[in-house]
C-alpha cells in the first residue's frame, strides 16, 4: 500500500492506494479513517486499485475551520479525483462516507460508475431517526455539538479509547472486529485536531437532520446512477426496516440485507464484502 499526500480544493489529503485496475473510491465513517477499509483493500487488490483517503477532518488529512458537512465533503473528493487523475470511480462507503455520496452522485453523476453502501442516513428514514425509542442510539450527535467534547474525550489517552471503542464495539455485531486496530484509532483520534475535526460534520448536518427528523426535509431530485446497497441485519443505529425507502431516493437500485453483522460489515465480514463488492463492480462494468 503506497501512502500519498495530495493536495486538492485548497487542503492536503493523506490517501492510501493499493492493487491495479479500475479505481474504485472507498469513503469511511465515523469514528473510523482509512485504516478501517484495510481488510477489504487486501482482498480487492488484485482486480482494482483502490483510494482510500482520510476526509478532511479525519486522519492525516487537513482540519476544517468550521462545521464540514457532506456538501463540503462531495467537493473534496471530486477535486481530489481530479488531483489523482481519476476521470471515473466506482465509489464505495458508509455512515459519513454514504452521506457525502449522495451530494457527490447528484452533482458529478458522470464522475461516477456506480455507487455502493453499506449503512447510512438518506432522507426516507426521517422522523423514525427522532422516535423515542431510538433516543439512546443517537445521543452523541447532540454531544458532538459542545465545544467541550473533545476535550472531554482527548482527555487522557484511557478516556479517549473507550469513547472511541464504545462505538466500534457498541454497533458491531460481531463486537471483535476491531479489537485488532483499537489502538492504532486511539493514537489516530488522539491526534490533534481529529476529535473536533470529526465532529466537523455533525455540527455541519445538525440542522438538515433535524429538518429530516421533523418531516421536513426538502426535496430533491432522485440519484439515476446505478447503485448497490447491502444494509446489515443487526444495525442498532439503522436498523433494515429503514431500508424501505431507498427506492424514492434511488431510481437503479440493488438492495439486499447483508446478514450476520451489525454497523461495520467491511470490517465484521470484510470477506463477503469484498466479494459483494467485487460483483457488483464487475457486473456494471
Amino acid at each position: 500500500m503506497e501512502h500519498l499526500r495530495v493536495r486538492a480544493n485548497g487542503a492536503t489529503f493523506h490517501v492510501t492506494r493499493a492493487g491495479t485496475g479500475k479505481p474504485l473510491l472507498l469513503l469511511h465513517g465515523w469514528p473510523e479513517f482509512w485504516l478501517t477499509w484495510e481488510p477489504a483493500m487486501a482482498r480487492l487488490a488484485d482486480r482494482f486499485t483502490l483510494l482510500a483517503p482520510d476526509l478532511r477532518g479525519f486522519g492525516d488529512s487537513d482540519k476544517p475551520d468550521g462545521p464540514f458537512g457532506p456538501d463540503q465533503h462531495a467537493a473534496d473528493m471530486l477535486a481530489l479525483m481530479d488531483a489523482l487523475g481519476v476521470r471515473q470511480a466506482g465509489i464505495i462507503g458508509h455512515d459519513v462516507g454514504g452521506a457525502l455520496m449522495q451530494p457527490l452522485a447528484r452533482h458529478a453523476p458522470d464522475r461516477v460508475a456506480g455507487l455502493f453502501f453499506f449503512d447510512f442516513v438518506y432522507p426516507g428514514i426521517g422522523p423514525r431517526m427522532a422516535e423515542p425509542d431510538r433516543l439512546n442510539n443517537i445521543w452523541y450527535q447532540s454531544f458532538h455539538q459542545m465545544e467541550m467534547a473533545p476535550a472531554l474525550i482527548g482527555a487522557t489517552r484511557e478516556s479517549c479509547r473507550i469513547y472511541i471503542g464504545h462505538f466500534l464495539r457498541q454497533w458491531s455485531y460481531r463486537k471483535h472486529a476491531f479489537d485488532d486496530v483499537l489502538e492504532a484509532f486511539t493514537d489516530n483520534f488522539l491526534k490533534p485536531g481529529n476529535l473536533a475535526g470529526g465532529f466537523a460534520h455533525y455540527r455541519a448536518a445538525h440542522a438538515g437532520r433535524i429538518r429530516m427528523m421533523k418531516g421536513e426535509a426538502p426535496a430533491l431530485p432522485p440519484i439515476t446512477v446505478p447503485t448497490c446497497i447491502r444494509w446489515a441485519e443487526h444495525d442498532p443505529l439503522f436498523p433494515y426496516a429503514w431500508t424501505d425507502r431507498l427506492s424514492e431516493t434511488f431510481t437503479n437500485l440493488d438492495l439486499k440485507m447483508f446478514p450476520g453483522v451489525g454497523h461495520f460489515p467491511h470490517r465484521e465480514d470484510p470477506d463477503r464484502a469484498s466479494e459483494e463488492i467485487a460483483a457488483y463492480f464487475e457486473r456494471i462494468d
